[in-house]
């Protein structure tokens, strides 16, 4: 599990001199890990620590806050993966509007070389950052050169059509329900973690007991009804079907987002749990039935498709299966 630091001025002495991937890396997808997978085998080589600098929150967020950025891995998620990946720790330094005032060779010296002593960066052909985005590629190489350490651009990734991977695309797929074609372009299954809290109670009158989740009201996620795979807080990993969005039957139209997950063989308490769910496949869109008695009827249904696809799903990469199917037996 990587370490996880809030500012770089906490990181600690016996990680400085490593290889730092630098970049927000929201969904940590296939085009972040092409970045990411050349800053380990570096670190590796040079027998020195990896580290990813990362920033927090989402600097849309800070300059657009009447727009709050659908964040496909909030930080605590963003940090697992990155665990997963191989990374020893993440700074998540802290953006705000005094920090985008920064130089970029204020930032160079003071966070790159003073607090994290870096030997070598890797980022994505693209990176800009300092005041007023001013510092470039260019000037990161020539940085580099001025101050002693390496550099490494990664070119852009693209899919299999040739297709840039990037997190506004799977934003875009997960808005239209296709969390399999989201699947492939992150490599590994969607998914969200959040505190399981206490409901109405009616799962558990019609014999589906759900749990419960709040997720972010700008999560835009396409409302409907998925085969997830549900992992809990001690790392056991159950099959499920859940629902997401408005509970059309019971709740009026205003009624707030939630996601309610029907675990498959299943029995205990998970309130107060903060869990996750996969999102595998969509098996259809919200519906508002005349009764409970259809609904009850439907969700049946729903739990034998959901039974038949999680009977046949397999692992997509390492991380998916990290992820999304527990430790390999």
């Amino acid at each position: 599990m990587a370490r996880r630091f809030d500012d770089a001025e906490r990181f600690p002495g016996e990680l400085k001199g490593g290889v730092v991937a630098i970049g927000n890396f929201d969904g940590v997808h296939r085009g972040h890990q092409a970045v990411l997978a050349s800053a380990t085998e570096a670190a590796q080589a040079s027998g020195v620590s990896a580290v990813v600098l990362t920033f927090e929150p989402h600097p849309r967020t800070v300059f657009r806050p009447d727009q709050p950025v659908f964040r496909l891995t909030p930080a605590p998620m963003k940090a697992a993966i990155l665990g997963h990946l191989g990374f020893d720790a993440v700074v998540e330094q802290t953006f705000d509007k005094a920090f985008s005032a920064q130089s970029a060779e204020d930032f160079v010296v003071d966070i790159l070389c003073e607090r994290l002593g870096v030997h070598h960066v890797f980022t994505g052909y693209d990176f800009h950052f300092g005041k007023g985005r001013e510092g470039n590629p260019d000037f990161l190489m020539q940085a580099g050169q001025r101050h002693g350490f390496g550099v490494t651009l990664v070119e852009q990734f693209q899919d299999e059509n040739a297709d840039v991977v990037s997190s506004s695309r799977i934003r875009e797929k997960l808005a239209q329900g296709a969390v399999e074609e989201a699947a492939g372009l992150l490599g590994y299954r969607y998914a969200v973690s959040a505190e399981v809290l206490h409901g109405k109670k009616l799962g558990r009158t019609l014999g589906y007991p759900t749990a419960n989740m709040s997720l972010p009201p700008e999560t835009t996620l396409l409302p409907g009804i998925y085969a997830v795979r549900y992992r809990r807080a001690d790392g056991s990993i159950h099959d499920g079907v859940a629902s997401f969005g408005r509970r059309p039957t019971v709740d009026d139209d205003n009624a707030a987002l939630v996601l309610e997950t029907v675990l498959f063989d299943f029995s205990g308490d998970l309130y107060g749990e903060t869990c996750t769910v996969s999102f595998v496949s969509r098996l259809r869109g919200e519906e508002k039935f005349d009764g409970l008695d259809q609904l009850v009827a439907q969700m049946k249904i729903d739990e034998a498709e959901a039974r038949a696809v999680l009977g046949q799903v397999t692992p997509l990469s390492p991380l998916d299966r990290a992820m999304t199917f527990g430790p390999a037996e």
